[in-house]
């Protein structure tokens, strides 16, 4: 597996790491991760630390994208403090390989929003309207009544995107490509953005 240039020989390092991001994403699907977009998504509120797994719904040059409740505890997260982390783990790639992802948290705009809830299967676009997402849940119950509610309100036409649910976009200024070895001897490559908006790279000790 090719690894990213050292910082001398990077003209772009953002570009690059969005690059090889791709490209190890693409290993992964390749060879059969069960969830290769699956991410650790933390966040800290009041100091303290929460962390879930979710799913990279896209990347590009404006960040990271993934979508959620945003009447969710993580949502709460990210309203008292807009900075997070994502970590993704390919066990099937060489001896292992994450990514690491930091920065700023902001909303994707609704038209975004509109366009992937649309594509989204009927009955999970059903449980968005359904979900109190993070809220005491009395009894199972409780919720096969709102999701049935949500069905017979919806059931003559296409089920529209609710206002409370929608994407959020981490645009990174920290990336950290982490390659296993044996006997913990990783190779790590780090990508940062300084104050003045400017990226470079290099490695880390393991």
């Amino acid at each position: 597996m090719e690894h990213p240039p050292s910082a001398a020989a990077a003209a772009d390092p953002y570009h690059t790491a969005l690059a090889t991001f791709d490209e190890l994403l693409a290993h992964a699907q390749a060879a059969g991760e069960p969830e290769p977009t699956a991410m650790t998504l933390a966040t800290v509120r009041d100091g303290r630390p929460h962390a879930r797994i979710v799913l990279l719904k896209g990347a590009d040059t404006r960040g990271f994208r993934f979508f959620t409740n945003y009447t969710s505890a993580k949502a709460a997260d990210l309203d008292a403090n807009a900075w997070a982390a994502l970590c993704f783990h390919w066990k099937r790639l060489r001896d292992g390989v994450q990514v690491r992802v930091e920065g700023r948290v902001e909303k994707l705009p609704d038209a975004d929003s509109d366009a992937y809830f649309a594509t989204r299967p009927r009955g999970s676009q059903l449980g968005a309207w359904a979900s109190l997402q993070s809220q005491p849940l009395p009894d199972p119950a409780r919720f096969e009544q709102r999701y049935a509610q949500a069905q017979a309100q919806y059931a003559h036409g296409p089920v529209p995107r609710p206002s409370h649910w929608g994407g959020y976009l981490v645009v990174p200024d920290r990336i950290e490509f982490w390659y296993g070895a044996q006997f913990r001897l990783h190779e790590r490559h780090v990508y940062a953005r300084d104050a003045a908006g400017v990226w470079t790279c290099g490695m880390l000790y393991p």
